[in-house]
């Protein structure tokens, strides 16, 4: 077992997800929630809201306390750990937080500042992005590291994205040069559900979870909520036949790429027709939604 890997094995785990661009459906968030409801954790550290957030963008919220006291609760990012210092081999601490609107590279020196203060030895992030998935199918679960000792150990893929990215990158990317072993994991949300939270999706990621760090993640009402969230789905396709014919749509390219028999051909073959009754361009540009016009 190489040096990364004890990191994540053995050692004092942060686990990350910020609320925003990279948590689609409430999943990384929700997942992180989880935990924290789970975890005898404290709050260890604090950024200040005044240098990172924008108010118009990310605004306060006014909130009524147990004894009735009405308080504002102004946006930001915490970090949480064990009530012993430092913890012990093992522990597992969290971040959670908004993505900040400014001073990303600053908000990033804080962070890992914090980190390094709890002897952190490895970062796990939690992601969520909307997607051409079926909500009817297991939710899609991609694993990537920039760290090669990782990716060979748990038999992940280096990302090959290029675009826009949010603050979980930046801080993957200041962390693996601080030499901290870096992973992501991130799940694949149903677009047309967007609006909703997707506990189906914090299951999802909860099962990676458990496969990387040693927690165990109580599910509790996880599973009910999951499965009323399909029903209620379904629910509103069996409304709407451009909806229910979308998603049948996905749900036999979803069922063709996942083929035992699938060549890359055919599946390249059945992603150009997928496109083509979505009247999508062969770079990926869509237009508007298949259903509910009008």
């Amino acid at each position: 077992m190489t040096a990364d890997v004890e990191s994540f094995s053995r050692g004092r785990v942060l686990v990350v997800a910020f609320e925003g661009w990279n948590d689609a459906g409430d999943a990384a968030t929700g997942t992180v929630r989880l935990l924290q409801e789970q975890l005898a954790l404290v709050p260890l550290a604090s950024v200040d809201p005044e240098d990172y957030y924008d108010y118009q963008f990310t605004r306060p919220t006014v909130a009524a306390g147990e004894d009735g006291r009405r308080s504002i609760r102004w946006p930001g990012t915490t970090l949480y750990g064990p009530a012993v210092e430092n913890g012990e081999p093992g522990s597992v601490y969290l971040l959670l937080g908004i993505e900040p609107s400014r001073s990303w590279k600053n908000f990033t020196a804080e962070i890992l500042d914090a980190a390094l203060a709890a002897d952190v030895t490895a970062v796990v992030f939690l992601g969520a992005m909307l997607a051409d998935v079926p909500h009817t199918r297991p939710i899609s679960i991609f694993s990537t590291s920039e760290n090669p000792d990782v990716r060979r150990t748990f038999a992940v893929e280096r990302s090959s994205y290029e675009g826009p990215v949010g603050i979980l990158s930046v801080i993957a990317d200041a962390a693996e040069a601080l030499g901290m072993p870096t992973l992501s994991i991130w799940a694949s949300v149903p677009h047309y559900v967007h609006n909703a939270p997707s506990p189906k999706a914090v299951l999802a990621l909860a099962d990676r979870l458990e496969e990387i760090i040693d927690v165990v993640i109580e599910r509790g009402e996880l599973l009910a909520d999951a499965a009323e969230w399909e029903q209620g789905i379904d629910a509103l396709a069996d409304e709407d036949d451009e909806m229910a014919t979308y998603i049948q749509q996905l749900e036999q390219a979803r069922d063709t790429v996942e083929s035992p028999d699938a060549s890359g051909d055919a599946i390249a073959e059945e992603f150009e027709r997928y496109l083509r009754r979505r009247g999508d361009k062969p770079d990926g540009r869509s237009g508007d939604e298949p259903w509910g016009k009008g």
